[in-house]
């Protein structure tokens, strides 16, 4: 599925909607984008690249956007812009055609892809995936230990009234 206007400009960051997870790349121009991949994964898998976070190194790849993107949607999202001043376009492209082809760390909560496009876009690695993440498991967590306390004051009350 094509992705709404605008096009990619170069330096712009793509969010690429899995059925799971999102996955990011940086548009270099001529419908190319730079991303981090797992080293097996083959060109244009696309959807393969949930496997990266069954590994600790990725490759950083440089693929036609059509081909990452595969059957999935996909739009620009610069989301942190308004934080984070963006690198000159033309300083985005040279960083990221330099890293083509390197291996490199790869984790999940603090190395995975969209860390490595904000790094490129902002000088700043951050993922709001993971920090969702931890927020909700956090929550769930606050919300678990408040239900066990109710639940030690409800039988101790019971075992007083008894």
């Amino acid at each position: 599925m094509r992705a709404p206007f605008p096009e990619p400009q170069p330096g712009d960051l793509i969010e690429i909607f899995r059925p799971f997870y999102r996955h990011w790349a940086v548009y270099i121009g001529n419908g190319y984008v730079v991303h981090l991949a797992p080293p097996s994964e083959i060109p244009g898998a696309g959807v393969a690249s949930v496997m990266s976070a069954l590994t600790d190194k990725a490759l950083v790849k440089k693929e036609r956007l059509c081909d990452v993107v595969g059957r999935d949607r996909y739009h620009v999202n610069n989301k942190h812009d308004g934080r984070y001043a963006p690198l000159p376009p033309s300083k985005i492209v040279q960083q990221a055609e330099e890293l083509v082809g390197q291996e490199v760390l790869y984790k999940l909560t603090s190395e995975n892809c969209e860390h490595f496009v904000n790094e490129l876009r902002y000088g700043v690695p951050r993922s709001d995936q993971v920090r969702d993440a931890i927020m909700a498991v956090g929550i769930a967590g606050v919300g678990l230990a408040a239900m066990g306390l109710i639940g030690v004051m409800f039988s101790r009350n019971k075992k007083q009234k008894q």
